[in-house]
């Protein structure tokens, strides 16, 4: 009985107490689990994540652009892809989010793009070992292997980060389309090279802008509205003073033709895990198939070179100065719309003997580096196609400006999709607010 009436008068005071040292234990561990992160690298993170297409990396003269898991290089297994200026790269230290709290750091290796094309300013990619054990999600470099006053830095996500299984909704064809600038605005072949490409069986076009006119940008706000274009801002002119051209002699400027390179091998990267081909050229370009009526059939009947890296396509330029004389695809309806109209223009070049210039159809997953006419590092073969497969249309001033018209071969394979392409080019100016009439 004396047990029991003990126990009554303490059982009050328990109810106090318990909860007084729970509290104290917890207290105790996350005071001791304080204690243990500063003396190791484990801090919450991160702080500031960049939500920007260019981010300015602290005490350098670099800017990153994205990071991308990358499986394919023995140990290094991400990839960060930037613009640095060449003559000052010391050595980076990658630093990870690993689910909220930073690694220690890692070396970097950097390795420069070899197509800089004289300007001090080139694009570089920095390899980097994720720590083991690491759920990396966002990614920073260091000039030094120290965390020191690593809230500072600007965070930046990593993609592509699970292998990808055989996704059902995989892209076929992605168009990676470099650098708009200046206020473009050519409208109508704009819109008529993009419908073109739907014909041809092209699933999506990723457009990298720093600056369009104003009719083009309603136009791009439509196509990117319905999701068959990716806008990625471009703002390269707030960081660097871009080069209008491709020679650093003749043009000036930080970075060769608003950064055109980087902006393909961010396209690359960011189609790697999502689309089987990715066709480099410019706007005013059409990789056009002359024996079939779509890429898909192309890309099959090429087949038989199933580890080739890059498709080499050769282009022909179509001089904008001569018309078909005719006058039949000289619309009423595009009479307003700024830009070329491609139906027009019927007359090609052949490229002369001293330069075949080229660009790409690339299977992603076999591209570590490339320039504009060629890639710089692959995993895989280089097949020319022969142009009388495939070859480029691509409507412009004539390259080689002594042919007279009678030197030059009359080519009508765009006029073998006139009855699709004009009402959907008609379509699409219409939505866009950009065709009045019918």
């Amino acid at each position: 009985m004396k047990k029991i009436k003990y126990l009554k008068k303490i059982t009050p005071l328990l109810f106090v107490i318990t909860p007084i040292i729970i509290i104290m234990g917890w207290t105790t561990t996350i005071i001791g689990e304080l204690i243990r992160r500063q003396h190791k690298p484990s801090v919450f993170c991160p702080w500031l994540i960049s939500e920007q297409s260019i981010t300015p990396l602290k005490n350098t003269k670099h800017l990153l652009v994205s990071a991308y898991t990358d499986q394919r290089l023995g140990g290094f297994d991400l990839r960060i892809i930037g613009v640095f200026k060449r003559d000052f790269v010391d050595p980076l230290y990658c630093s990870f989010c690993c689910a909220g709290f930073v690694s220690e750091t890692t070396p970097s290796i950097i390795l420069p793009h070899s197509d800089h094309f004289g300007f001090p300013y080139g694009t570089m990619d920095v390899l980097c070992r994720i720590p083991d054990n690491c759920d990396a999600t966002y990614v920073t470099l260091l000039t030094a292997p120290s965390t020191v006053n690593i809230s500072e830095q600007l965070w930046i996500p990593i993609r592509n980060k699970k292998a990808p299984k055989k996704a059902e909704n995989e892209l076929n064809f992605t168009v990676c389309i470099s650098t708009l600038f200046g206020d473009y605005n050519n409208v109508l072949q704009f819109a008529q090279t993009l419908e073109m490409y739907r014909l041809l069986g092209v699933n999506r076009v990723v457009i990298y802008n720093t600056s369009c006119g104003p009719e083009l940008n309603r136009l791009l706000k439509f196509y990117s509205q319905e999701g068959f274009v990716e806008m990625v801002p471009w703002p390269i002119d707030k960081y660097l003073n871009p080069s209008r051209g491709w020679n650093f002699a003749e043009h000036g400027g930080d970075l060769h033709y608003f950064g055109q390179i980087t902006t393909l091998n961010e396209c690359i990267y960011r189609s790697m895990e999502r689309s089987r081909y990715v066709l480099l050229n410019d706007i005013d370009e059409i990789i056009m198939p002359y024996k079939h009526d779509n890429l898909n059939s192309l890309m099959d009947s090429l087949q038989p070179h199933p580890n080739v890296a890059e498709f080499l396509i050769e282009n022909h330029i179509f001089p904008k100065k001569y018309f078909e004389p005719s006058g039949r695809f000289h619309l009423p309806q595009w009479s307003n719309v700024p830009g070329i109209n491609i139906l027009e223009h019927i007359y090609r070049e052949d490229p002369n003997s001293s330069y075949h210039p080229y660009k790409m159809i690339v299977q992603p997953r076999l591209v570590e580096q490339s320039s504009v006419h060629q890639l710089l590092r692959n995993l895989g073969e280089q097949f020319y196609v022969p142009k009388e497969i495939c070859r480029i249309i691509h409507v412009r001033v004539a390259l080689l400006k002594s042919l007279q018209l009678e030197e030059l071969n009359e080519d009508k394979r765009l006029w073998d999709f006139q009855e699709k392409l004009i009402p959907n080019v008609d379509k699409v100016l219409r939505r866009a607010g950009l065709l009045t009439e019918d």
